[in-house]
This record gives structure tokens, C-alpha cells and sequence, in this order.
């Protein structure tokens, strides 16, 4: 049993084993503890879209991801008002991670100016000129007080030369100095190591974050439509280098095999869209592998959508009616499958821990591989 502590401000991250890489953890908060590794359902405006706080519980999720980019406006300037936090704002008493905003500068925007200073972009939703730089990022996630930030950083397209990555990285690192600056709460800041799928840039980004002590580190810039292959080869490279002591988190990562892999290099924290972007549009994941409930199979198919599962979904409605309910286009099919989703990673991850746990990991994950490469 390896039982090592470290208290961050008031975050403290206890690793309690370790199977090889992976680590299984405790991250305690000002609202809450979560177990890792964690992966942090997506509520993008604040909240898992069709799902209510009590639905999240219920489904075990213990920390939610939220954007300042999104959050930017009126909402951080309410809280911040009426003297609240986030938490207070949405009914959402456990803990909370937010991005700085950087990815959807990036990825949603068009026109963006990029200086030293900062970003200037078109706002997508009313063509606003609006500017967004590491300090005001931090000042806002300040505003909403998250448990976690996340600094400002520019995410990079791939595919891109090594010349154009390493130019972003070095603003990344500027920003991330920056971002340090600014920050002046008890809130945890995560720094982001970027450097694209150059391991020699990851591994300078890296050390240069090091120096500015960070309460985390998140991988950034992956997941965005590199092959699985490279993935896995930054992951490898990097993850062990991370520092041991803090926890380690990977962004926007989130197909099972994804996650599993990353787990047993030593990452503790994962973020994605998947499991309520994909329940919307009918993708169920299984303990059998996923299961599109749109295919005419399941017309009088009366069975749950996992036999093993037992949230919410499962226990009350068959696969028959969800798939009525969609073909409907009745919201109600939309949220019950998110939750089943939110229900199968939250135990997924909880499988993990206990997998580490009884050093079965690089078993559970044969299996899972298997299960995902001959699901339909």
C-alpha cells in the first residue's frame, strides 16, 4: 500500500496505490473529494445539457467540467455581483473544474487576432468583437469560483509544421506566465503542457511549467483528429514526466480504450463530450460494447440497455421505447440515455480504481479493447 499526501492550498491530492504507472488517488477540495482516476462529466453553460444536478449525483459523478469561454459575460459578472460562486448560481454543490476558454477561442471563433496580449475574435453567437488574454481568463474563473482552473492557453490544429507548433507553444508559455501572474484566490491553477505531437516540444513546454509551480498539469492539444497512434506515443512519452506529486490530467479524451490507456500511463483526470453529445444521438456504451439504439433491432427489443447496469434508465425503460422516444424526437430520449452514459463511465472509472486497486489493470484493459474494437 503506498500512501503519500500533498497538500496543494487547499487542495490535497493523496496517492493511495500505485500498480506500475497508474495511481489511484484521493483529490479533496473545498467542495468535495473526488476519487482517481476521475473523469469529469461535461457541463459546458453550466450545466450536462437535459440533465439536473440531482440526475448528475445519482449517477455518482463527483466533479463537473464548466467553460469560461461560455461563461465569460453575464453569468461570471452575476456571481460575481451578487457575491456567489458558481456552485451557489447552478445547485451544484460538489466540486468544479473550469477551462480557461482557450480551445473554444480557437475551435468556435473565426477572425481571431492572436498577440502577445491575447486573443481578439468574433463572438459565434452575435458577431460581437470581444478579447479574451490569460489574465482576464483567470479573473473570470476567479468570478465563478471553481475549484480547479485551468491557465490560457492557444490550442493548435493539427496537422501543423514543427515551426508553426513550437511558435504556439513558446506563446503558450508566455500566457502561462501570465496566467500566473493574475492569479491571486485559494483556487487550484493547472498548467497545460502543449508542444503538439513533437515529443522534444512537449517535453521543453513541460519543463518551463515546472518552474512555475502549478497546483496540476493537463496534457492539451491532443484529441483533436491526430491518429489514435500518435496519441498514444505523446501520452507514453510525457505522462511519467509529469510531476509525481500533482495530479495529472488528460483534456478532452474520452472513448473508453482512450481512457484505459491513459490510466495505465498515470493519468488521474479525464474530460469529454462522448457520453451526452453521443446519448443524444442514440450511442449507448455497454459493458458489451456500444449499442446505436437507432438500428431497427431494437424495435421490440424489451431488454434494458445493459442487464448488468443499474442507473436510472436501465431499471425503468427498455431499449424498445427508447428507441420510440428518439424516433419520436422527444427530449425525454435524449436524457435518459445521457444518463445511462453518465451512469456507465462514472462506474467505468470506478471499475478502474478497483482494477488498480487488485493490480488487474492491464487485464481489465485486454478486455475492454477487445469488448470496443468488436463492438458494432
Amino acid at each position: 500500500m503506498v500512501i503519500v499526501c500533498f497538500s496543494i492550498g487547499i487542495m490535497k491530492f493523496n496517492i493511495k496505490k500505485k500498480y506500475k504507472k497508474a495511481r489511484l488517488g484521493l483529490l479533496t477540495l473545498d467542495h468535495g473529494e473526488v476519487n482517481t482516476p476521475a473523469f469529469m462529466t461535461v457541463g459546458t453553460y453550466g450545466s450536462v445539457r437535459g440533465l439536473s444536478e440531482n440526475d448528475l449525483e445519482n449517477c455518482n459523478a463527483e466533479i463537473m467540467l464548466c467553460n469560461a469561454y461560455h461563461l465569460m459575460s453575464k453569468i461570471s459578472e452575476i456571481c460575481s455581483i451578487k457575491s456567489i460562486t458558481l456552485h451557489d448560481y447552478i445547485a451544484w454543490n460538489r466540486p468544479i473544474l473550469t477551462d480557461s476558454g482557450g480551445y473554444q477561442v480557437f475551435s468556435l471563433s473565426e477572425h481571431t487576432e492572436v498577440s502577445r496580449k491575447g486573443v481578439t475574435f468574433k463572438s459565434p453567437l452575435n458577431g460581437d468583437t470581444l478579447f479574451l488574454s490569460p489574465e482576464k481568463s483567470i479573473k473570470i474563473q476567479e468570478m465563478l469560483g471553481s475549484d480547479i482552473m485551468m491557465i490560457f492557453d492557444e490550442c493548435p490544429k493539427y496537422p501543423l509544421s514543427k515551426e508553426a507548433i513550437e511558435k504556439s507553444m513558446e506563446l503558450s508559455l508566455y500566457w502561462a506566465e501570465l496566467s500566473k501572474g493574475a492569479h491571486s484566490s485559494n483556487q487550484s491553477l493547472f498548467g497545460i503542457v502543449q508542444g503538439g505531437m513533437y515529443e522534444d516540444l512537449r517535453e521543453t513546454s513541460l519543463s518551463e511549467l515546472i518552474k512555475l509551480d502549478f497546483d496540476g498539469y493537463a496534457l492539451g492539444g491532443l484529441s483533436v483528429g491526430e491518429p489514435k497512434m500518435i496519441r498514444e506515443r505523446i501520452v507514453s512519452n510525457i505522462s511519467s514526466k509529469l510531476p509525481d506529486d500533482k495530479p495529472r490530467y488528460l483534456m478532452g479524451v474520452g472513448k473508453p480504450t482512450d481512457i484505459i490507456y491513459a490510466v495505465n500511463e498515470g493519468i488521474d483526470m479525464f474530460d469529454c463530450v462522448i457520453p451526452t453529445r453521443n446519448g443524444r444521438n442514440g450511442q449507448l456504451f455497454t459493458n458489451h460494447g456500444t449499442m446505436n439504439i437507432r438500428n431497427s433491432k431494437y424495435e421490440n427489443d424489451l431488454k434494458p440497455i445493459d442487464e448488468a447496469c443499474t442507473c436510472y434508465t436501465c431499471k425503468n425503460y427498455s431499449r424498445s421505447f427508447l428507441k420510440h422516444l428518439d424516433k419520436c424526437n422527444d427530449s425525454l430520449a435524449g436524457r435518459l440515455m445521457s444518463i445511462h452514459n453518465v451512469y456507465f463511465y462514472q462506474d467505468f472509472m470506478k471499475k478502474i480504481r478497483t482494477a488498480i486497486y487488485d493490480g488487474t489493470l492491464e487485464q481489465m484493459m485486454e478486455k475492454v479493447n477487445l469488448i470496443y474494437s468488436n463492438s458494432q
